[in-house]
C-alpha cells in the first residue's frame, strides 16, 4: 500500500472516530440536560474544529472537510441543547 494511500485511510478513520464521538454527548445532555458538559469546553472544541475545517478546505482533504463540517453541527446541537434544558430548569 501506497504512504498516501495509508495516510487517507488512517486520517479517514480518525476523522470518523471524533465526528462520530459527539453523539454520545447528544444523548447524554438529551437524558440529563448536560450540566455534566461545560460550555467551555463546547466553545474550545467548537473553535478547534472550525480550524480544522479551514484547515481541510485550504489543502483540499475532502475527508478532513465533511468530518469537520459534520463536528461542527454535532457540537453546536450540543451547545443549544444545552441550552434550551438549562432554559427548561429556569422557567
Amino acid at each position: 500500500m501506497e504512504s498516501s494511500q495509508a495516510a487517507t485511510i488512517i486520517g479517514t478513520a480518525a476523522a470518523t472516530c471524533t465526528t462520530i464521538a459527539f453523539v454520545p454527548q447528544i444523548q447524554r445532555i438529551l437524558k440529563t440536560g448536560g450540566n455534566d458538559v461545560s460550555y467551555a469546553m463546547l466553545a474550545l472544541y467548537l473553535m478547534g474544529v472550525s480550524l480544522w475545517l479551514a484547515y481541510g478546505l485550504v489543502i483540499g482533504a475532502l475527508a478532513l472537510t465533511i468530518a469537520n463540517g459534520l463536528s461542527i453541527v454535532f457540537v453546536s446541537t450540543c451547545i443549544v441543547l444545552k441550552m434550551m434544558k438549562g432554559r427548561a430548569k429556569i422557567d
